[in-house]
């Protein structure tokens, strides 16, 4: 049984939902620890983090915000990840390198489940993890119907460490239920403890023993001491609660106000008892901490003059400025405090701190000194909105190419795709709001504006029926002219067949040299048919033909070509085609009867249900959907579902699209 404080330093993530708070507390443990003289505030934009202008405009964290902290002589390193939803990769990548995972969340049941994503990445990489419950002196429902709503999201045991105490209707202390001590708040100091109020003893000692079951659930001797009725001792009970953590059995639940530091100091202690040392997440995760200098990057950050600084996690050390790694030698080490950076000459195990000048290090990767492991493309979050991107400037062009490199270095779940088929380059991310701190971050940072639109859909277009067409093209102006003459059969193909070519030329009416010509000018039409757009899905065969001995000429015939297609193409009764993408969305049962709405509401033809596996209470559904109502469609599920809502799609087929919506289509081209 583990019974003595963790040693060394140890790293903390700060996560959950966007507002919950995360940063308000990262403000009050700097206060706490002496490392600020005055509690910085997100909304007046004084906070340690959240430097970045695009963070001050929206009030909200857009990127990993780091800090160090000494508390009672235990050094700890802080990651402050957002907790707006579109940003969540940021809080995926941090979650590699860190010893335990604090979720900040406020006192409303009804939220619980937004937890439900954070929690399963936590239990899947094991990571230690502890809940704070942000907001006490706001809150309004029951403790206990809080916990139990937060229980009903998480396979791990919750134990619940503290009961509040109330006075006049606020929360004015608790009752710390490990050492049955009651505590009361002072604004801007620690606690003061005392007597146990009268009235909470018996809600003290149900709580109390609700914490002890679950605890027995992994231990027979506490369990054989609470069926003989036998009071445990205060250390066997701490030593059980810092064991389970560590195994990832329970996760203990805290109270309290970041705002008014009520809380906050408790959290502290369990911290530094009860967090792991750094050497237990490097063996979780296949890493000897006694061998050779390993560290990972969790974290790209670039400044405007094009320096980078690779916040990274040390597996193994000690690492020096100097030392060389597979990925480059390290330019300065730093250790930061929000956006301030203090150079220092070597860090060591279990320390997160920023390294200079690794130009060939990428988020996600382990660095040896003889080798670097690359982050699996699975890692990466699937993109589910997008934007075509243009400069405001046509010189700037190249300029547009090279700032999307810096910043998808910074952000690895932006995706650049430069799509052929509209001649569009896209910006892929999370949501709207993802691509436009983007946008703000390449002008802020880079200088460069840009142009942003919605996306062209690749719509095509195919043909009903067959028709044959004669065309002669001749033109004579002085010299050699140019002749050439072809008869064409143009008939359609099943869906999905592509363009096919034949030739059924007999006697030599076009020589064999020109025949390539004629279907490099069939190709070069059909890059735009009738309506406007690609045609699919069509056979042309060259049936006859005439040549001239002098005139004749490969251009001849490819300008035939194009001419007996531009004139047999209308009679062929030509249709528009749109993609279809296959969807699956994931979002919680209670919310299926609206994401139903929502796909049928955008011409969705469903296709069926199904429980998502391993995770109990949420459901996928599969959908066929045309890409022209897939576009802003992340917006809907999420506000219909608390945020919650997403979906993987790819392209299946193409459809014929007719009517109003062809109409459509077809104005919106012509203008």
């Amino acid at each position: 049984m583990v019974k003595d404080k963790p040693e060394g330093p140890r790293s903390i993530a700060l996560v959950g939902p966007y507002s919950s708070g995360k940063t308000t507390l990262l403000e009050s443990i700097l206060h706490i620890c002496g490392e600020t003289d005055r509690k910085g505030s997100v909304t007046a934009g004084t906070s340690v983090g959240d430097s970045a202008r695009e963070a001050r405009e929206r009030q909200m964290s857009v990127e990993v915000n780091a800090a160090h902290v000494n508390y009672l002589g235990d050094d700890f390193y802080i990651l402050d990840c957002p907790g707006f939803i579109e940003l969540f990769q940021e809080t995926e990548n941090v979650l590699r390198g860190v010893d335990a995972a604090v979720i900040v969340c406020d006192p409303d049941e009804a939220r619980a489940v937004t937890l439900t994503p954070l929690l399963k990445s936590l239990e899947e990489k094991k990571i230690p993890t502890f809940i704070f419950v942000n907001k006490m002196d706001k809150a309004r429902g029951s403790v206990h119907t809080l916990f139990n709503s937060l229980q009903a999201v998480t396979e791990r045991a919750l134990v619940l460490r503290q009961v509040p105490i109330f006075k006049d209707g606020i929360i004015s202390g608790y009752v710390d239920l490990a050492s049955e001590r009651a505590y009361v708040y002072k604004e801007g100091e620690a606690s003061r403890i005392i007597d146990l109020p009268p009235e909470m003893a018996e809600e003290e000692g149900t709580s109390r023993f609700a914490m002890l079951e679950k605890l027995a659930d992994f231990d027979d001797h506490l369990m054989e001491e609470l069926l003989e009725d036998i009071k445990p001792e205060r250390e066997e009970i701490y030593a059980l609660l810092q064991h389970d953590l560590r195994e990832g059995l329970v996760t203990p639940v805290f109270l309290g106000s970041a705002e008014n530091d009520s809380g906050v100091r408790r959290l502290l202690k369990a911290l530094r008892h009860e967090v792991p040392a750094a050497s237990v997440a490097a063996a979780r995760v296949g890493i000897d901490s006694t061998g050779k200098p390993v560290v990972q990057v969790l974290k790209t950050y670039m400044s405007a003059q094009g320096g980078k600084l690779s916040l990274a996690r040390i597996w193994a050390g000690p690492v020096a400025d100097g030392d060389s790694f597979a990925a480059g030698r390290i330019g300065g080490i730093f250790r930061l405090q929000g956006a301030k950076a203090e150079k220092c000459d070597k860090a060591v195990a279990g320390e997160i701190v920023a390294f200079g000048r690794l130009d060939q290090a990428m988020t996600g990767d382990i660095l040896r000194t003889d080798g670097t492991e690359r982050l699996p493309e699975t890692a990466i979050l699937t993109p589910v909105f997008s934007f075509a991107l243009a400069p405001e400037k046509r010189e700037d062009e190249v300029k547009l190419s090279l700032t999307l490199a810096k910043v998808q270095e910074e952000d690895n779940s932006l995706k650049v795709e430069h799509r052929q088929e509209t001649q569009e380059l896209l910006l892929w991310g999370q949501g709207e709001i993802h691509l436009n701190i983007a946008i703000d971050r390449m002008r802020n940072k880079y200088g460069l504006n840009v142009k942003a639109r919605r996306p062209k859909i690749a719509y095509k277009e195919a043909i009903r029926k067959m028709a044959t067409q004669h065309a002669r093209y001749k033109k004579q102006s002085g010299g050699h002219g140019q002749f050439g003459d072809v008869h064409i059969e143009i008939r359609p193909l099943p869906r999905g067949s592509g363009f096919n070519f034949e030739e059924r030329i007999v006697g030599g009416a076009v020589p064999r040299q020109y025949i390539p010509a004629v279907e490099h000018g069939v190709r070069e039409y059909l890059a735009e048919g009738p309506l406007g757009f690609p045609v699919v899905d069509v056979a042309v065969t060259l049936v006859d033909g005439q040549f001239h001995s002098v005139d004749s000429s490969e251009n001849s015939f490819r300008s035939a070509a194009r001419l007996a297609m531009s004139e047999g193409m209308p009679k062929c009764d030509p249709v528009l085609l749109e993609p279809i993408y296959k969807i699956e969305i994931s979002m919680p049962s209670e919310h299926t009867s609206r994401v139903n709405s929502i796909v049928s509401g955008r011409r969705g033809q469903i296709l069926g249900f199904d429980a998502r596996a391993g995770w109990d209470g949420w459901d996928v559904l599969s959908a066929m959907i045309p890409e022209s109502e897939i576009h802003d469609l992340i917006i809907d599920l999420r506000s219909a579902t608390l945020g919650l809502g997403t979906y993987r799609g790819e392209f299946d087929h193409l459809q014929e699209l007719t009517g109003q919506g062809a109409d459509k289509v077809l104005q919106q081209a012509r203008n």
